[in-house]
């Protein structure tokens, strides 16, 4: 089983940039297609992009599509999400978490603590 941290957020203006890291414990890392997720005070986690085991297939939702890119580096067990362009509406907690495929998102373990991304307009 993979166990999951999230780093990197924080405050930033918009129009800026921030990068979100997913750190892995485990041996199987490379074997999960992995996802980040979002979740806004009282709204819905919602899906945000996922990426194969390889990075050969990535998905994003049509809210973040050309101002994220996701990426991973399977030596280092760890997944980043290069956040660009940034809007107060990506202001949310950021969980990051294995999922059935990068065109299927849903998560397959259990949630980690986030990593808070505040965006000030």
């Amino acid at each position: 089983q993979v166990q999951l941290v999230e780093s990197g957020g924080g405050l930033v203006q918009a129009g800026g940039s921030l990068r979100l890291s997913c750190g892995a414990s485990g041996r199987t890392f490379s074997s999960y297609s992995m996802g980040w997720f979002r979740q806004a005070p009282g709204k819905e986690r919602e899906f945000v992009a996922a990426i194969s085991p390889y990075g050969r297939t990535r998905n994003y939702a049509d809210s973040v599509k050309g101002r994220f890119t996701l990426s991973r580096d399977n030596a280092k067990k760890t997944m980043y999400l290069e956040m660009n362009s940034v809007k107060p509406e990506d202001t949310s907690v950021y969980y990051c978490n294995a999922v059935i495929a990068a065109d299927t998102p849903r998560a397959l373990g259990s949630w980690g603590q986030g990593t808070q991304v505040t965006v000030s307009s």
